[in-house]
């Protein structure tokens, strides 16, 4: 339910602070004063498209806080933890804020952490239900009917399980008959892989291969000079007259002949002893090296061959040698893919079989619960158009079989047809439905969908639009009735509607020469009195509307 509705810097709006209740909530106002905007600005918070020049003049940015409580609605609460967005201290309280810049960028946040747009939106579908004034637009599209039988028939899972089973089922096939309308195209494909892959295993490449073979040739092309310098360098350090040991061992006898030695000199002799010690151990690994290093010109072959025949594979898939191994396997799988020929055609046949089969399982059984759905809710929508002062309509819910050309969307399509003369052929809503007609039409199925909810918070905006007198009565009736199962907020024109409300809202425009502002005002008493008569008689309110809106009230 909301519960709060926070707007800074909305349109006309400056700021507002709003208290919502549960019941039937009216929003009503003068034509221009910005009745919608409060809906408008709630849109915001579930993910509407944002606009720049919605911000109010003057102000850099629009701030939108909507404050829901969650506890009787468990797929928002359960949503909320699976993205560790529920608040520890309140998990019953979900808040929504947007953030709109005057350049038309916006931030979106759920109870305090950014979020992307698409979460708001998915949040959003959960926590409230926004029925317009241009709904009856939508009912022109089949698309609208598809979706409001398999919700009003708590279907929308299975309608989603049959949509991915189609897909799966389309998938197969397209690869299916690729294979078979290409065979020819496929067996030369076959032919190249089969050949790139033995050549790839012959020469057998390892990881890391390649950089151990270029370091061997790097030191077997070089042995004879690197084998001298080593020579050189045993000598330099070894020579029994000028070798470095020699010297070292020289210099450490004077320093230790000194009678006195200063700091310095103590230092100096550590130093000389450290040098000692590393010069030897130096000896003895060059020498270690010269021990056992051999000229291998044979190798030296062997390696080279080896890593040109590496590098003329690399070039021939051009491709980096290091590539290679990786290249090998990606070939072997694509080689196994095409592998088996007619048996391969045929395990695919019976995997397209499999998920056709799986597909027509799940949409028949979606077909059967839309037969049972349609009807039911034909029975409840002609019961509200009645009330509606349709008495001789009949509305009915057709389910239009695809034959062998079955959809995403299951094995029909889904249409509202409509009859509002006696003995007329039931036909689509667009061709024999007026304006009119057609608002009352839309609330009726609005007013039957609602009921079957799990949303409890049903917003509808003007819906009541080309409707009036008595049939505003009972468009009033009805939503005070929804509003009793949980909360319904309502912009509305009609004093018929106003009237029933709970709690009542006005909608106050004031002007100057600089600026115009729209604020929010909780009517009651008196002041709810005054308004029914207003929206009863234009702006003179006289006794006699007076009169009339307090038994409007009363009743």
């Amino acid at each position: 339910m909301l519960t709060h509705l926070n707007i800074q810097n909305f349109t006309l709006v400056d700021h507002l602070d709003l208290d919502l209740k549960p019941g039937m909530t009216v929003i009503t106002g003068e034509t221009g004063a910005g009745k919608s905007i409060l809906l408008d600005a709630l849109g915001q918070t579930l993910g509407d498209r944002a606009d720049g020049e919605r911000v109010r003049t003057g102000a850099s940015r629009a701030d939108i806080c909507a404050t829901f409580d969650t506890r009787k609605i468990p797929a928002a609460a359960e949503w909320l933890l699976g993205n560790d967005l529920q608040q520890a201290d309140h998990p019953h309280e979900c808040l929504l804020r947007r953030v709109v810049a005057s350049d038309g960028k916006s931030k979106a946040y759920v109870n305090g952490q950014s979020v992307t747009l698409q979460q708001l939106r998915t949040l959003g579908e959960m926590l409230i239900d926004i029925h317009s004034q241009h709904e009856h637009q939508s009912l022109l599209v089949k698309d609208t009917h598809r979706r409001l039988v398999d919700e009003f028939a708590g279907q929308t899972e299975l309608a989603k399980q049959v949509r991915q089973a189609w897909r799966e089922w389309q998938s197969r096939l397209e690869h299916f008959l690729h294979l078979r309308d290409n065979a020819a195209e496929v067996n030369a494909r076959f032919q190249l892989l089969s050949y790139q892959v033995e050549e790839l295993e012959q020469l057998g490449l390892q990881q890391g291969e390649q950089a151990k073979l270029e370091a061997e040739q790097r030191s077997l092309a070089n042995a004879e000079e690197i084998l001298r310098g080593s020579q050189q360098l045993a000598a330099f350090c070894g020579d029994e007259e000028q070798g470095l040991g020699v010297n070292l061992h020289r210099a450490l006898h004077i320093l230790r002949g000194l009678p006195e030695k200063s700091a310095a000199l103590k230092t100096a002799e550590e130093l000389l002893t450290s040098a000692q010690i590393q010069v030897e151990e130096a000896q003895h690994e060059i020498e270690q090296h010269i021990d056992s290093f051999t000229l291998d010109p044979q190798r030296l072959q062997h390696v080279e061959e080896r890593l040109s025949a590496i590098y003329d594979l690399a070039r021939k898939h051009r491709i980096q040698a290091e590539e290679l191994p990786d290249l090998v396997n990606k070939l072997s799988g694509e080689l196994e893919q095409l592998q088996g020929g007619d048996a391969k055609l045929d395990q695919l046949a019976q995997q397209v079989t499999q998920t056709e089969k799986t597909y027509r399982q799940l949409a028949d059984q979606l077909s059967a619960k839309r037969t049972k759905a349609g009807n039911g809710l034909a029975k409840q929508v002609n019961e509200q158009l009645k009330l509606l002062a349709m008495e001789n309509a009949k509305f009915s819910v057709s389910l239009i079989p695809l034959g062998d050309k079955p959809g995403a969307n299951g094995l029909e399509e889904v249409e509202f047809l409509i009859s509002t003369n006696p003995g007329q052929a039931p036909r689509p809503l667009g061709k024999i439905a007026s304006g009119g007609e057609l608002s009352r039409i839309s609330l009726a199925i609005q007013v039957v969908t609602a009921q079957t909810s799990a949303i409890p918070t049903l917003v509808f905006d003007e819906v009541d639009v080309g409707i009036g007198g008595a049939t505003g009565d009972v468009v009033g009736q009805l939503l005070r009735q929804l509003g009793e199962r949980g909360q319904v907020i309502c912009v509305t024109h009609l004093a018929q509607v106003a009237s029933k409300g709970h709690q009542h809202l006005q909608v106050v425009k004031t002007a100057n020469k600089k600026s115009a502002e729209s604020t929010l005002v909780e009517l009651d008493g008196a002041s709810k009195v005054e308004e029914v008569a207003r929206m009863l008689g234009g702006l003179k309110v006289t006794e006699q509307s007076l009169a009339h809106a307090r038994e409007m009230l009363a009743l």
